[in-house]
C-alpha cells in the first residue's frame, strides 16, 4: 500500500482525535494518557488466583464517575476503580455508550487495588466493564450524526448524554452577568420533561441585581420550584441544599450564570474552577470541560457540566404544543384537530396570548423554539 502523504496523514490523525474525544467538550486531561481501548484484554498476571478468563473474576455493580478514551471510573461501595471495556460491551446504538451516572457491571481483576486510589497507567486496571443498565433519566443534547460514521442517507440524530440516572435537573440562571434568558429556561425544561428530570430553577447573583419577578411568577404558576441564591454571600443555600440532600442532581445552565461558584458553596472542598463573565459582552466563558460528581454533605450528589449558550433539541414539531402545559387546556377548542398554534383561524391557543390569558412571553417562546426545529429539518 501507498504511503499517505502529509496531508493525508493529518486529516486522519485529526478525524480520529476528534471521533475519541468527547465533541463539544474541551479536555483538560494529558492526551497521552489514554487507557487500552475496546480490544481490551487482561493479561494473565492480573487475573485474581483461580480465574483463567474473564467469566471467572468475580463481578459487582457500580456507578461511572468519570471517563476517558478506553474506560472509565467507576465508584463500587466506598471504593473507586480504574476500568476498562470489555471487547464484548454493546451499547445500544445513537447514544452515548457510557456517562457519568450509569450504572455498570464491573468484573473486578485484582482485589488488591480496591484501595480507591485511581492512577490512569496502561498496565494497571481494577476492573473491566462487562454492561450497564438500562438508564432511568437522561440529560443529553442532540448532535448531527458524522457522515463518516453513517451512510449518506441517514438523517437521525445522536444523542450525547451528559448525564444518566440523576432525578433532578437544577437549572441555574443568574439576575445578571449574564441576565436571565427565559427562552433557554423553556428549552431545559422540556429537556427535563423528555428526560423524565424533574426541573428546579436556581437564579443566583441576587446580590448583584433584582431578578425578574414576572418571568419567575410565570414559572412558579406552571408548577417549577424557584430558589434565589446568592453562592458569594452564602444567601439561600441552606433551602437549596435541603432540597437537594439525599437525592441526584444535574447542574445546566448557560456559561457565567456560577454553577461551579455554586458548588463549591454547596459542597466543602470541592474547589471547582470557576472564571469571571467577559466585561465586554457580559457571557459566560466555558470553565467546567467535562460533567464532574460531587457528594453532598448529609447525603446525594451533584453534577456539575460545562456550561452553554445555545441549545438545540431532537423534537419533531407535532410534538412541541406538549410541552406547553398551558397549551393543552386550550387545544381542544381549537377549529383544527392538528393546529400547530401559528397560523390557524380560530385558534384558541392563539387568541389566548393575544388576550392575556397566557403569557405572551411563552407563546413568543414556543414561536422560536418551533422555528428551530423547522429549519433544522429543511
Amino acid at each position: 500500500m501507498a504511503k499517505r502523504k502529509g496531508k493525508s496523514r493529518n486529516r486522519i490523525k485529526d478525524w480520529q482525535q476528534r471521533y475519541h474525544s468527547e465533541e463539544g467538550y474541551e479536555h483538560d486531561e494529558d492526551p497521552h494518557k489514554s487507557f487500552i481501548r475496546r480490544e481490551f484484554k487482561i493479561p494473565q498476571r492480573a487475573l485474581s488466583a483461580g480465574a483463567e478468563n474473564i467469566d471467572d473474576l468475580p463481578r459487582a455493580e457500580g456507578m461511572v464517575l468519570a471517563q476517558f478514551p478506553g474506560g472509565a471510573v467507576v465508584r463500587i461501595g466506598e471504593d473507586q476503580l480504574l476500568c476498562g471495556i470489555a471487547g464484548t460491551y454493546r451499547p445500544p446504538d445513537r447514544a452515548s455508550a457510557l456517562a457519568l451516572g450509569d450504572i455498570v457491571t464491573v468484573a473486578m481483576i485484582r482485589a488488591e487495588h480496591l484501595d480507591g486510589k485511581v492512577e490512569i497507567d496502561k498496565d494497571r486496571a481494577d476492573g473491566v466493564i462487562l454492561e450497564r443498565q438500562p438508564r432511568q433519566t437522561v440529560l443529553c443534547r442532540p448532535q448531527p450524526v458524522s457522515g463518516k460514521r453513517t451512510d449518506a442517507y441517514e438523517t437521525g440524530t445522536f444523542e450525547k448524554v451528559i448525564a444518566a440516572n440523576m432525578d433532578t435537573l437544577l437549572i441555574v440562571s443568574s439576575s445578571c452577568q449574564p441576565p436571565i434568558r427565559p427562552g433557554l429556561i423553556d428549552r431545559f425544561l422540556i429537556i427535563a420533561e423528555r428526560g423524565e428530570l424533574r426541573p428546579v430553577l436556581v437564579v443566583n447573583k441576587i446580590d448583584l441585581a433584582r431578578q425578574d419577578e414576572t418571568a419567575l411568577e410565570q414559572f412558579r404558576e406552571l408548577g417549577l420550584e424557584v430558589f434565589l441564591t446568592s453562592a458569594t454571600e452564602r444567601r439561600g443555600l441552606d433551602q437549596l441544599v435541603t432540597r437537594l440532600r439525599g437525592g441526584r442532581s444535574v447542574l445546566a445552565g448557560q456559561s457565567g450564570t456560577g454553577k461551579s461558584t455554586l458548588v463549591n458553596a454547596i459542597v466543602p472542598g470541592a474547589n471547582a474552577a470557576t472564571r469571571e463573565v467577559r466585561l465586554k459582552d457580559k457571557r459566560g466563558r466555558h470553565t467546567t470541560a467535562t460533567a464532574t460528581i460531587y457528594d453532598l454533605p448529609g447525603g446525594g450528589i451533584v453534577v456539575d457540566t460545562p456550561g452553554i449558550r445555545e441549545l438545540g433539541m431532537a423534537l419533531d414539531a407535532t410534538e412541541l404544543p406538549w410541552y406547553f402545559p398551558e397549551f393543552e387546556a386550550l387545544a381542544g377548542q381549537c377549529k383544527f384537530r392538528d393546529c400547530t398554534h401559528v397560523h390557524e383561524p380560530d385558534c384558541a391557543v392563539i387568541a389566548a396570548a393575544e388576550s392575556g390569558r397566557i403569557p405572551r412571553r411563552r407563546y413568543a417562546s414556543y414561536l422560536r423554539i418551533l422555528e428551530t426545529i423547522e429549519d433544522r429539518r429543511g
